[in-house]
C-alpha cells in the first residue's frame, strides 16, 4: 500500500537503516531495563538460575533487531549462496524430508521382513543397522562374535546374506543408507554385486554408506585399520562412486555419534566439519576435481534437546560448507556448497524411567529437524533405552513425522524462524565457533594429528562430563530421572525379542557357502586384493567387488587386509 506521498513503504525515505535501527534499538533496551525490567524485578526477583544453551552458551533475556547480522545476504534466501535457509528453493513444498525408521536384526531374512512392513506403512527410505561382528569386519563364526550375531543389528557375512536382505525390494525405486564405517567399502561392493546381478544402472541407485572412520577415532570407537590406511578406503570409495554410481553418497560424513559420544552441539558441527575438510583435502590430494565428488558428500547430525540452538546449528553448519567449500577449495558447482543431511532424534536423550516421555521428546526433536530444513530424518523408538525398538515403537515413531509432514503446517514454510532475532544470533555464534575450533586443530597439525594427541577425545570427555555432573546435581534437568520422578512408575511396554536360533542358522548358511564357493576363484581374487591393498595408488574397490562376488567373508577380506595394513590401538585418554 502507498501512502499520502505515492511512496511505497519501506523506501530509504521511511525506513531506519540497519545502523539506525541497531541504535535505537539499543536506546530503547536500556530504557526498558531501567524502567519496566528494574520495577518489575524488585517486586519479583528472577531465578538465580544461569541460562545456557545446551552447548553452553549464554542465553540472553531478550534477543532485538540489534542481534540480526549486519548483512543481510548472511539470512539470504533458500537455494541461494550460502544457504543458511536451505539447501533448496522450495524445500518441503517440492519433496517432503525422506522417512528412514533404522532397521536391522537377526538373519538377513528376518530384517528383510521389517522392510517391507515399514515400506507398508509409508515409510520413503530404509536405513540398515549392522550387527557388531558386522561392524568390525568379523564373521559370524568368530570366536569375537559368540552372543552378538544379529543382536544389535543384522549379521552379513557374505553376498548371499546381501541378497537376502534386498530381496522383492526395488533398489532403483528406494534410497538405501546403510550405518556401517570401518567395513563399510566391503557393504557397498555387495550392494554394488547385488544391483549388477539384477541388471540394475548403477547410476539410478541412490543411498548411502556413512564410511566415515575419521569419527570413530573421535567418537565412536570402531575400527579395524590404522588411521592413514583407513583414510585411504574412504579416499576410494568416494573416487570410485563419482565415476562409476553418479547419485549414490560414498560417505555420509557424521556428527550424530560425537554428539552421542558426550560433545555439546557446537562441538559436534565444529569437529564434523574438520573431518570433512580432511577428507576433501585428501581426495584433491589424489587429484580428483572437488566439482567432480562434492556434490554427493552428504552428512548425520543429531537432533538434541535443545530446540533453537538444534536449529540454529543446523544452519550455521549449512552456511559454513558453503563458504568452506567455495573459498578454501574452490568449488564452483553449486551443489558442491549444498550442505544436505540426515538428522535422527538423540538417542542418548531417552530414559527407561517414565519411557511414554520418550514419545514426547522424540516429537520434539524431530520438529527441531525439520525446522533446521533436514533431507531425511529418523525418528527414535520410546522403547530403545532398553533394546532395538519393537514394531510397534518404530511404527509410532514413523506416524510421529507422518503427522509432523501433513497436520502441523510446519513444512508449509521454508525456514520459519528465519529472521529470529534469537535463532540469528545463535546461528552466528555457532558459525564463529567452528571457526575457532578448526583454527586449534590447525594448530595441532591437522585433523588426524589431532586424533593422535588425543585433542578430540579429551574435548568431548570434559564435556561429558560436565553434562552427568549438572545432571547428578540436578541442575539439568531430565524429566522422571532428576525431576518429577515417580517412585510407583509401573509404565509397562513391550519390548523386541531376538530368535536365540537366529545366530546359529547365520553361522550354518556361512559354513556352507564357503564350503560351496569355487575356491581357485576366491584364492585368485583374494591375491589380488591385497596385490592391489599394497599399491597405495590403486583403487581398492573393483577388487573388493570381484572379492564379494567369489563369496569371500567380510571376515576373510579384513583379516587378509590387516596383514598389510596393520592393525589401531588407541592411546587412552583420561
Amino acid at each position: 500500500m502507498a501512502d499520502g506521498n505515492g511512496d511505497a513503504p519501506g523506501t530509504d525515505d521511511t525506513r531506519l537503516t540497519t545502523d539506525a535501527l541497531a541504535n535505537a534499538v539499543t536506546e530503547e533496551l536500556a530504557d526498558w531495563e531501567g524502567r519496566e525490567l528494574a520495577a518489575f524485578t524488585t517486586r519479583r526477583p528472577e531465578s538465580k538460575e544461569r541460562y545456557l544453551s545446551g552447548s553452553g552458551l549464554p542465553v540472553k533475556r531478550v534477543y532485538t533487531p540489534a542481534d540480526l547480522p549486519e548483512d543481510w545476504s548472511d539470512i539470504g534466501l533458500p537455494g541461494r549462496y550460502p544457504y543458511t535457509r536451505g539447501p533448496y528453493p522450495t524445500m518441503y513444498r517440492g519433496r517432503t524430508w525422506t522417512m528412514r525408521q533404522i532397521a536391522g536384526f537377526g538373519q538377513a531374512e528376518e530384517t528383510n521382513e521389517r522392510f517391507r512392513y515399514l515400506i507398508a506403512q509409508g515409510q520413503t527410505g530404509l536405513s540398515v543397522d549392522f550387527d557388531m561382528p558386522t561392524l568390525m569386519g568379523l564373521d559370524s563364526d568368530d570366536a569375537m562374535s559368540l552372543g552378538e550375531v544379529g543382536r544389535e543389528g543384522v549379521a552379513i557375512d557374505v553376498l548371499p546374506d546381501m541378497e537376502a536382505l534386498f530381496d522383492g525390494i526395488d533398489l532403483e525405486n528406494i534410497s538405501v543408507s546403510m550405518t556401517i564405517n570401518p567395513s563399510a567399502w566391503i557393504l557397498l561392493a555387495m550392494y554394488v554385486a547385488v544391483a549388477e546381478r539384477r541388471g540394475y544402472d548403477l547410476n539410478k541407485l541412490s543411498g548411502t554408506i556413512q564410511n566415515d572412520i575419521l569419527k570413530e577415532y573421535v567418537a565412536q570407537k570402531e575400527w579395524i585399520f590404522p588411521v592413514r590406511p583407513s583414510m585411504r578406503i574412504v579416499r576410494d570409495t568416494i573416487v570410485h562412486c563419482s565415476r562409476e554410481m553418479a547419485r549414490y553418497n560414498p560417505v555420509n560424513i557424521s556428527g550424530y555419534h560425537i554428539s552421542e559420544a558426550g560433545a555439546n552441539a557446537q562441538q559436534e558441527i565444529a569437529f564434523t566439519m574438520a573431518i570433512t575438510k580432511a577428507y576433501v583435502e585428501d581426495v584433491v590430494a589424489a587429484g580428483v576435481d572437488v566439482d567432480s565428488f562434492a556434490p554427493r558428500l552428504s552428512f548425520f547430525f543429531v537432533s538434541q534437546a535443545d530446540l533453537f540452538e538444534e536449529v540454529a546449528k543446523f544452519r550455521a553448519v549449512r552456511r559454513y560448507y558453503a563458504r568452506m567449500m567455495r573459498e578454501r577449495f574452490g568449488a564452483e558447482d553449486p551443489q558442491s556448497m549444498r550442505l544436505r543431511f540426515h538428522a535422527q532424534t538423540a538417542a542418548a536423550t531417552l530414559t527407561k524411567p517414565q519411557p511414554m516421555n520418550n514419545v514426547i521428546r522424540t516429537a520434539l526433536q524431530a520438529l527441531s529437524a525439520v525446522l533446521g530444513g533436514a533431507q531425511s530424518l529418523h525418528t527414535n523408538g520410546l522403547d530403545e533405552a532398553y533394546t532395538i525398538p519393537s514394531e510397534q515403537a518404530m511404527k509410532t515413531a514413523l506416524r510421529t513425522q507422518q503427522i509432523l509432514a501433513d497436520e502441523t503446517g510446519v513444512p508449509h514454510v521454508i525456514d520459519p524462524l528465519g529472521g529470529s532475532y534469537y535463532v540469528e544470533n545463535l546461528t552466528g555464534e555457532l558459525e564463529r565457533g567452528i571457526d575457532d575450533y578448526l583454527e586449534k586443530i590447525e594448530a595441532l597439525g591437522g585433523v588426524v594429528a589431532a586424533i593422535e594427541q588425543g585433542f578430540f577425545q579429551r574435548e568431548i570427555s570434559d564435556t561429558a562430563y560436565e553434562f552427568a555432573r549438572r545432571k547428578a546435581a540436578g541442575d539439568r534437568p531430565v524429566i522422571g530421572v532428576n525431576k518429577y520422578v515417580d517412585e510407583t512408575d509401573s509404565e509397562k511396554i513391550e519390548t523386541h525379542q531376538l530368535d536365540p536360533a537366529s545366530e546359529a542358522r547365520q553361522i550354518a548358511r556361512l559354513r556352507r557357502i564357503r564350503q560351496d564357493r569355487d575356491p581357485r576363484r576366491a584364492a585368485a581374487a583374494l591375491d589380488r586384493l591385497l596385490a592391489v591393498a599394497k599399491d597405495g595408488d590403486a583403487n581398492l574397490m573393483p577388487a573388493t567387488i570381484e572379492a564379494v562376488k567369489a563369496h569371500l567373508s567380510m571376515g576373510e577380506i579384513t583379516g587378509a587386509l590387516r596383514e598389510v595394513f596393520g592393525s589401531y590401538t588407541e592411546t587412552p585418554v583420561f
